[in-house]
């Protein structure tokens, strides 16, 4: 996320390249550019994870037991009672593969909604304030979609209420975050961070390669960086 920060200085330090200012509404270009960047990589983010494989054929998305119950599983595995843990796990990853496209018509939707007062904001504000500007615009909203398919997906194994019981101990003696504590939740969260995390490594191609980009908007604004 934070390699987006060079993208979003440049158009603020590079203005005068193509001759805008962030005072001046004439930023609209700048904004569309933007839009049509984050549109890119919404849009990328949810075709490539919400597939078969999408998280668990990704080593560094890919969705495993957290923290203490982590440790135990690689053990449990090791006394070969590995089994129970593999099932858990590939139906976290199913869960969150099936969850991942009820985000994309959210994802736009947000897009679509930034002003250009949102666009100058995000130009002269953080390294990561685009990335931030998605998460804090549709996090929640998409949270809400993701948690009953899940929920519905992770109650079809056995082992989702052993989990629960047992992380809400592991919680207890903090081997585990608390918002780890719950299958749901946790599979939920991790779904919403590789999301974000795909849309920001398109975001950071386009800042290196801005032919990399889906339209003559984009390639002009990220161009003249």
């Amino acid at each position: 996320m934070r390699r987006i920060a060079p993208l979003l200085a440049g158009l603020v330090l590079g203005t005068h390249a193509f001759a805008l200012s962030l005072a001046d509404l004439s930023q609209g270009d700048a904004s569309g550019g933007l839009k049509d960047a984050l549109s890119q990589g919404a849009q990328l983010a949810v075709r490539q994870l919400g597939q078969p494989g999408g998280f668990s054929n990704d080593p560094a998305l890919r969705i495993e037991l957290p923290g203490g119950l982590g440790k135990l599983a690689k053990t449990m595995k090791l006394m070969g009672m590995g089994s129970q843990v593999e099932q858990l796990e590939a139906s976290m990853n199913q869960a969150a593969e099936a969850a991942v496209p009820q985000a994309g018509s959210l994802l736009l939707d947000a897009v679509r909604k930034m002003t250009v007062a949102d666009a100058k904001e995000i130009l002269s504000g953080s390294e990561d304030a685009a990335t931030q500007y998605l998460d804090r615009s549709s996090r929640e909203q998409i949270r809400a979609k993701f948690l009953p398919i899940v929920k519905q997906a992770t109650d079809q194994v056995g082992l989702a209420r052993q989990y629960n019981a047992f992380a809400a101990k592991a919680a207890g003696f903090g081997a585990i975050d608390a918002k780890s504590a719950n299958l749901e939740n946790y599979v939920t969260e991790r779904a919403l961070d590789g999301l974000f995390e795909v849309i920001a490594g398109e975001e950071a191609k386009i800042r290196e390669n801005p032919t990399a980009a889906a339209t003559s908007l984009a390639k002009k604004v990220f161009g003249a960086l």
